[in-house]
């Protein structure tokens, strides 16, 4: 009977088999279908990304002009170039320092605006940088950084606590009369006088460089000074009008009052005095036969603050106008996760009799790490392209030190170089620095979806 059956099977009386049904996706959509509704979407990812990174890859093997075939020449060129390498340079600091810093400030933000009354008021005023642009952030932190303290913010600042600290010079463009006084240069600003001073014998220290009005203060009309001891005066020897003798006190010629005068014997300060509002000063017996010194201090230029766009500074200034516009952004996303953070762990944790750093350390960072990894990722490949706050806040004659990759890319095709071989072989670079962490975010999203 099996036989029979098989043969039947086999023969020509079976039955014909049905043709296979059309092809469906998972979703039950046909193939074609599919293709035909991601057809718009695959011609502008060819259009707007495969295209320009193929022809960007085309481009830099060829010349500036792009009639010459050079080869690798461009990419040789970009690790050869000293420009080149300082933006080199300082892409690889930027992406070292900035995402860091900015995810440890986001997440410091979110985990203390949990802790106070009004933390939603606090995140608002923390985010509202990011819906300023570049250009205007580069604009704010111009100002900010401006070298006059009348102007610049932060050298405001900077100005104020110096002040708080440290003695402001009295007159700071104030320089003796070589010709009618005895006062010279002695060193770090200081002036000495050549000969001894003698008890009952006034001793006159003219000063000029400074006008009249611009003097500090109402001060009063400068005074011959009196007595046996050993006396003298500070005061500008000069008064608008002219007029007068040259070296000697006159009337309407103003004391110059705080100057610090110092007695020196042998090398030695034997004694001290500070002029007065009528610009006199008296000094004990002990300076008898010194020689008076007029400090540097009376005379140094005021404190104008730190050079922040300097050689030295351009670029941290520059990361931290960065970080001021992205802390929200690090710290809205952790503050997401963190609301996802199980409490009972950490309250079990306090029970368990660990301190808050301890919880902190041990619990919610751990179960904040992938969303930490996030953040870190995305400002990695933010930082990489970096141009704007870089081009706008450098002023000219520092830009070079605080050069880029992305502008090294635009000066070099565009700003003045015309050099689009060099200027692509920058591109591709890029592209390349930024694949291994796009692959690293791709291979975490990969395994989130496996969970």
């Amino acid at each position: 009977m099996s036989s029979a059956v098989a043969k039947t099977a086999g023969g020509a009386g079976a039955l014909p088999t049905p043709p296979a049904a059309p092809r469906k996706s998972v979703t039950g959509t046909r193939l074609w279908v599919a293709v035909l509704f991601l057809l718009p979407a695959l011609v502008l990812l060819g259009a707007l990304v495969v295209y320009p990174i193929g022809y960007s890859v085309w481009r830099s093997l060829f010349d500036a002009s792009g009639s010459g075939f050079v080869g690798l020449d461009n990419y040789a060129e970009i690790f050869t170039d000293d420009a080149t390498l300082v933006a080199v340079r300082n892409t690889a600091i930027w992406v070292a320092v900035a995402p860091a810093l900015v995810t440890a400030l986001g997440l410091i933000f979110a985990v203390l605006t949990e802790r106070v009354r009004w933390g939603t008021a606090f995140k608002l005023i923390v985010f509202m940088p990011m819906a300023i642009s570049m250009l205007a952030a580069g604009i704010i932190f111009r100002l900010v950084y401006e070298q006059d303290p009348d102007q610049g913010v932060a050298n405001a600042v900077v100005t104020s606590v110096h002040d708080v600290f440290a003695d402001e010079s009295v007159y700071p463009k104030a320089r003796p009369n070589a010709q009618v006084s005895d006062l010279r240069p002695s060193g770090g600003g200081s002036f000495t006088t050549e000969g001894a001073v003698r008890a009952g014998t006034p001793a006159l220290l003219p000063l000029v460089g400074i006008a009249p009005n611009r003097l500090p203060g109402n001060p009063e009309d400068a005074k011959a000074p009196t007595g046996n001891g050993v006396t003298g005066t500070v005061w500008l020897d000069f008064r608008l009008g002219g007029g007068g003798e040259k070296g000697a006190v006159d009337r309407g010629e103003k004391a110059l009052e705080g100057v610090k005068v110092e007695a020196v014997q042998d090398g030695k300060v034997v004694a001290t005095a500070t002029s007065g509002a009528d610009g006199t000063f008296s000094l004990p017996e002990s300076a008898d036969g010194a020689r008076l010194r007029l400090p540097g201090s009376n005379f140094a230029a005021p404190y104008n603050g730190i050079d922040w766009l300097g050689p030295a500074l351009v670029t941290p200034a520059v990361i931290g106008s960065y970080v001021w516009m992205w802390a929200g952004f690090a710290m809205v996303l952790i503050a997401a996760g963190l609301a996802g953070v199980d409490r009972n762990l950490l309250e079990a944790a306090r029970v368990d009799g660990a301190n808050e750093w301890q919880v902190f350390r041990r619990i919610t960072v751990p179960l904040l790490a992938p969303v930490l990894v996030v953040v870190l990722v995305t400002l990695m490949i933010n930082v990489m392209k970096i141009f704007d706050l870089v081009y706008i806040i450098a002023p000219q004659p520092t830009q070079d030190e605080a050069n880029v990759l992305a502008l090294q890319l635009y000066l070099a095709s565009y700003g003045g170089g015309g050099d689009f071989g060099l200027g692509s072989a920058i591109g591709v670079v890029l592209l390349l620095l930024v694949l291994p962490v796009m692959w690293v975010n791709i291979r975490r999203l990969r395994k989130e979806r496996q969970r």
